[in-house]
């Protein structure tokens, strides 16, 4: 039947029925006069179906609205009449205050669940933006619930819900408590199997939140409160409700103990991501924290906290979170027989991650706090230790670079013109004398580089929580590829460490006979004492703590300023700097490269010594040489912007004069100067030598920077 035909014929039904009313009436008499007529849908389509009808709408004339009469056959109310919902009509001619259609005189169970639910009791308070019946099941062409085309079957019940859940003005007036909810859903690993790989057995809203009888989470009776969520889950999830009812977190659940967490607690409401994927672990450690803080921030110092921290898990899942050795959702207490981290199941627990481990692996403390006295009281000693030699070392030479500073600024500013020429001329002097040889510059840019490398990749781990260290991780690659060039670094460190212990081996001999007496050939530790004490020697000796006097009190203006020998007493220090800090840091680095290896003989705990002991000396290493190092290096107003003997290995006749006049006066006094004079050419190669000491000079000051930021930062915090 077309549009014009059904409303012909709704026109003249009218008309018969009115005449037939007309000329009846007076036969019914007052028998019928109180008796309102019962409205047929006939007479509400005969206004609702004709698009000339207006109606007055804040004094402006709008169309009223078309019925959808294809769309209403098809519904499952098609059988009922219009006032059978709207039993508020009861006249032909109403108002637009009509009251809303009545949905309980059918669904009374439905409507009494809602009036009890946080839409209606919404609506009850003044809220008129609160979902009703028609918000969701539509108004005249609702369909039956397994209905692909219903607004509330399974696949489409999302959507609907994101109508209210998504519009931002709703949420914001009425402070919504995840005004997200609806895209965190359909971003979620449920989201994603509902709709879009269609997998019917996937959990919609009302699957979790309930259909007519949604409830705050505060309610006691919600299927989404804290004490009801795991049985909320466990509709799908049987297995593990189970599993998780026997843990800790079920056990302390069951004991009415709101500390017990439970599923949305973990894997959250909406945003619930696949739990192998990368991504949760990546949060997952911070969602551990939010009840275990004490436990987390001293993880978090590990380097498996480190690298999570700084995005290991989003690129591989090899690290260790804290589930990978407590459990999923079977977490007890290490003392349960049934625990990951019972004695009898520890080693199993590490192998996964560790498959050559041993006994003494598990000794390993992931949680030890180095503050704590009483529970590990050798790893505060140690730690004490490292921080006092940190504290020690940086005042020590801080007030002595600082003292120096001064006494130099104080000269130059009182005679800068003889300043500047005096080193002018040592820079640009026409004699020219070795100080290092071409194997001791090529070390020297061996250390430069493995320095550099170990300092960049290593310090983002140490300083983790800043924004700097996760940016330059990942411009570096991530923690893999750093970890990897870390270890590059380290290896360089031992190729040329390795081979200047060779050449001292070498050295020593050749000069095996100066220590036997030339007319017995007996040996004579007296001559030994001689050549290692020597001036061309870099063990400290008497005279470096006479030179060391002599310039602190040029400092303070007490005395002239002291002439060297070939070494400075601070360039010895620098020296067996390197032998303190290979030993230490390179012999820790191994602990903690071959934690397996080591702890064959080593008991576990070593390791979080060994991340002391490599982590402290690492800082103290990078900030005096950055600092200490480059000041009496480069920094000092008479070698500044860069002394470049290093790269030259020369020495102008003028600055042996002005600094090492003691050198000079032994080489002319023994006839060797001319052994030492400059026969090679430097000026070809300058420029590219100076490049690379102005790269590394000003990356080394950049890291610096660095380090002092994230130190200040964390004491900030």
């Amino acid at each position: 039947m077309n549009f014009s035909h059904w409303q012909g014929r709704h026109r003249f039904a009218s008309f018969v029925l009115s005449m037939a009313f007309f000329c009846l009436a007076p036969a019914v008499g007052a028998a019928t006069t109180n008796a309102a007529p019962k409205l047929a849908s006939a007479d509400c389509l005969d206004c609702h179906l004709d698009p000339a009808n207006k109606r007055i709408v804040n004094g402006h004339a709008v169309a009223m609205a078309l019925f959808p009469t294809n769309g209403f056959a098809k519904s499952v109310h098609n059988a009922l009449d219009c006032i059978d919902c709207h039993d508020g009509v009861k006249e032909m001619q109403h108002d637009k205050n009509l009251p809303p259609p009545n949905c309980g005189s059918c669904h009374e169970k439905e409507l009494k669940d809602y009036a009890t639910s946080i839409h209606g009791m919404s609506h009850s308070m003044g809220a008129s933006g609160a979902a009703q019946c028609w918000d969701c099941h539509g108004s005249h062409e609702i369909l039956g619930v397994k209905d692909p085309a219903s607004s509330v079957y399974k696949l489409n019940l999302p959507q609907t819900c994101a109508k209210c859940h998504s519009n931002t003005n709703l949420t914001k007036e009425y402070q919504i408590e995840f005004p997200e909810a609806a895209s965190q859903y359909m971003d979620s690993i449920h989201g994603r199997a509902l709709l879009k790989m269609g997998l019917i057995v996937a959990p919609s809203c009302n699957d979790c939140h309930g259909a007519h009888k949604i409830k705050r989470s505060v309610d006691r009776d919600s299927p989404i409160n804290h004490a009801n969520v795991a049985k909320t889950c466990g509709k799908c999830h049987v297995g593990i409700e189970e599993t998780y009812n026997k843990s800790i977190h079920g056990q302390l659940l069951a004991k009415g103990d709101a500390r017990g967490p439970v599923c949305i607690d973990c894997h959250s409401a909406h945003q619930i991501v696949n739990p192998t994927g990368n991504s949760f672990k990546a949060t997952s450690d911070a969602r551990c924290g939010k009840c275990h803080a004490d436990r987390l921030e001293h993880y978090s110092e590990t380097y498996h906290g480190k690298a999570i921290a700084l995005g290991k898990a989003n690129s591989a899942p090899d690290v260790a979170a804290c589930y990978d050795c407590h459990g999923f959702h079977d977490v007890l207490p290490a003392a349960d027989p049934n625990s990951h981290l019972s004695t009898n199941n520890i080693l199993v627990t590490c192998q996964k991650c560790h498959p050559s481990a041993t006994t003494k692996f598990t000794q390993y403390r992931p949680h030890a706090n180095p503050l704590d006295q009483k529970n590990y009281p050798l790893l505060h000693i140690v730690f004490l230790a490292m921080t006092g030699l940190l504290i020690g070392t940086f005042s020590f030479f801080g007030i002595h670079t600082i003292a120096w500073a001064v006494r130099s600024i104080y000269l130059y500013t009182h005679d800068s013109k003889t300043f500047r020429e005096a080193k002018f001329e040592a820079q640009a002097g026409d004699e020219w004398f070795t100080r290092f040889v071409p194997f001791e510059r090529f070390l020297h840019f061996l250390v430069v580089t493995s320095f550099l490398l170990l300092v960049i990749t290593g310090m983002p781990l140490k300083f983790y929580y800043t924004d700097w260290a996760k940016v330059l991780f990942s411009f570096i690659g991530g923690p893999d590829t750093a970890r990897m060039l870390h270890r590059f670094g380290a290896v360089i460190t031992f190729f040329y460490f390795t081979l200047h212990l060779t050449s001292l081996v070498g050295k020593a001999w050749k000069g095996r006979k100066s220590v036997r007496n030339p007319e017995t050939g007996k040996f004579e530790w007296k001559r030994v004492f001689n050549v290692l004490g020597g001036p061309d020697s870099m063990i400290p000796t008497l005279q470096d703590w006479h030179d060391f006097r002599a310039h602190n009190k040029w400092f303070f203006g007490k005395g002239p300023k002291p002439s060297f020998d070939r070494w400075t007493y601070w360039e010895k220090f620098d020296y067996f700097a390197v032998f303190w800090g290979v030993a230490i840091i390179g012999f820790s680095g191994l602990i903690m490269w071959f934690p397996e290896f080591f702890t064959r003989f080593l008991p576990g705990w070593a390791i979080n010594i060994a991340l002391i002991l490599h982590s402290d000396e690492a800082l103290l290493a990078a900030g005096f040489i950055f600092s200490i190092h480059f000041f009496n290096t480069h920094f000092r107003i008479e070698k500044f912007p860069m002394d470049t003997v290093i790269f030259s290995g020369r020495v102008s006749k003028t600055e042996m004069l002005h600094e090492r006049k003691r050198w000079y006066d032994r080489l002319v006094a023994t006839g060797k100067l001319d052994d030492y004079r400059v026969r090679d050419e430097w000026f070809r190669w300058k420029n590219i030598a100076k490049s690379f000491g102005y790269f590394a000079f000003i990356l080394g000051l950049l890291l610096l920077g660095l380090i002092i930021y994230a130190m200040l930062s964390r004491l900030v915090h």
